[in-house]
């Protein structure tokens, strides 16, 4: 393939980009949730701060709603919330990625420049069966946060550098970031011949010439198979490792809870690897994958996800040009050992046309003035009525037009239950996921965002979280409580609203 060839690869996607992204309303988008300029997104890539800007990249498909071929998509904003579509950043247009850009991370380099660091993927004949071989090698892109070019030494780590045993076929997802010695540092997902997951660690002292530092941690069986999209940092004087287990079983996800896990502990200061002392699941709902977390200016650790899950690709919005958005980002702290996590503060900014009860006895169905709509920040306070314990509670969202989704709470049992079954969905994909909450004498309170197609949950200030997307027709707007025995509750309601839609650059 020509120079010319390769950027006309890059400039077909642009022009598509122009003349369908604009065709899609900002009234069929989430409000303040990023999703596509157009076609199809997966997990986030680059979630960075550069030029005084958030940049948030993303896997992306721009010709269909379908995956195929990976492109990086490419959004900033200033707030997190209200995200600025920018062109396309990479195109697969090199031999070493004519497969697919496929995901990874970005850093501002000692020289001020900003980098992208993704798996490229590239064909690597057949078997003697066949079957297509493909190899995945870590490669950089260099720009100024508009424009990016390939580095012509890519690839920057090949599968040469893997110790012997381990998949080239399976080696991606890099997450770069700057030791304080100024040197550079990179976990990436690999798996061995068993296809057992491994999170391996690479160095460099100026991001383009990579040593292997060795297995930072081991998946040894537990779940699923590769880990992807790993991501290490400091946090509260512990070390966090998160990944994203593949081809979990189904006794797998039912005790982790979760499509991506979280490891809290420290680095062994002798053999470098992760000494793990705790794991658990992310989040407990269905839609959340892929997470990727970076460091704002005032110190914040804040995440981000896919909201979605490769089981559940099918529960697509219909008649839409876009499919896939990402989670609320989500502020980190590591709270009796365990991660928890918060929407971002900048979110309170949105809020508006606040609606209060207090004491509110409830048993059976309940309708509150003022209390309804899709794009709502809603806080809840649920206790036992004098000595005696309710049975279950309920949340009814995006309630009318037949369809409902619910969130029950059952105090007997600890656990968190996010269902919508009845949201119009016409897919037969998992629609219930629980959560175990512990509680104490059956009080919780529970904090809920609602933007238009998706619901997240966030209970005892975000010790557990439940991510859903909700494909209900955006007409229905009710939201109802429901008690089995007497309680008392207390509803705080905002409306959200980002007072002017995402902006096109181009």
């Amino acid at each position: 393939m020509s120079r010319r060839e390769q950027d006309r690869t890059l400039e077909a996607a642009w022009a598509y980009e122009g003349r369908y992204g604009r065709l899609i309303d900002a009234s069929d988008r989430p409000l303040f949730h990023l999703s596509p300029y157009v076609g199809w997104m997966n997990d986030p890539n680059g979630f960075s701060r550069y030029d005084g800007r958030y940049h948030l990249f993303y896997q992306y498909n721009p010709y269909s709603t379908q995956w195929n071929a990976m492109h990086w998509g490419h959004a900033v904003s200033d707030d997190l919330l209200r995200w600025e579509h920018l062109p396309c950043a990479l195109a697969p247009d090199r031999p070493y990625d004519h497969l697919g850009c496929f995901s990874g991370s970005a850093i501002e380099l000692h020289d001020g420049r900003h980098l992208l660091m993704y798996t490229g993927v590239q064909g690597a004949g057949r078997t003697e069966q066949g079957v297509p071989v493909m190899r995945q090698v870590q490669c950089v892109a260099v720009g100024d946060g508009i424009a990016y070019e390939k580095y012509e030494g890519n690839p920057v780590i090949s599968g040469d550098a893997l110790p012997a045993g381990l998949q080239r076929s399976h080696f991606r997802d890099p997450k770069v970031w700057r030791g304080e010695d100024g040197s550079y540092r990179c976990v990436v997902g690999a798996v061995d011949a068993d296809k057992d997951g491994l999170v391996l660690l690479f160095s460099s002292k100026d991001a383009l010439s990579w040593s292997y530092e060795g297995v930072l941690a081991r998946n040894g069986g537990r779940f699923g198979t590769m880990w992807e999209c790993p991501d290490l940092f400091e946090l509260d004087g512990r070390m966090v490792l998160l990944a994203s287990p593949q081809d979990m079983l189904v006794e797998e996800r039912e005790r982790l809870g979760g499509g991506a896990l979280c490891c809290i502990g420290r680095i062994d200061g002798k053999s470098g690897a992760f000494d793990e002392e705790g794991l658990w699941a992310i989040d407990g709902g269905i839609d959340f994958y892929a997470p990727q977390t970076l460091l704002t200016p005032d110190g914040r650790r804040v995440m981000v996800a896919w909201m979605q899950n490769w089981d559940t690709t099918r529960q697509d919005l219909p008649d839409k040009r876009w499919f896939g958005q990402m989670t609320l980002p989500r502020e980190l702290r590591v709270r009796a050992g365990r991660l928890c996590q918060w929407p971002v503060r900048e979110l309170e900014d949105l809020r508006h046309g606040r609606v209060t009860y207090q004491d509110v006895t409830l048993e059976g169905d309940l309708v509150l003035e003022g209390i309804e709509g899709r794009c709502v920040d809603l806080t809840l306070s649920v206790r036992p009525q004098g000595s005696g314990m309710y049975r279950t509670f309920s949340l009814n969202v995006a309630e009318g037009r037949g369809c409902v989704t619910m969130l029950s709470l059952n105090p007997r049992e600890g656990l968190l239950k996010l269902d919508r079954t009845r949201s119009g969905s016409r897919h037969m994909v998992m629609h219930v996921s629980e959560c175990s909450v512990p509680m104490t004498g059956s009080s919780c309170d529970l904090r809920v965002i609602l933007d238009r197609h998706s619901i997240e949950v966030f209970a005892n200030r975000g010790a557990q979280t439940m991510t859903m997307v909700v494909p209900t027709d955006l007409a229905a707007t009710g939201i109802s409580f429901h008690a089995d025995g007497e309680l008392v509750m207390d509803v705080e309601k905002y409306i959200l609203d980002a007072d002017a839609d995402g902006v096109d650059v181009r």
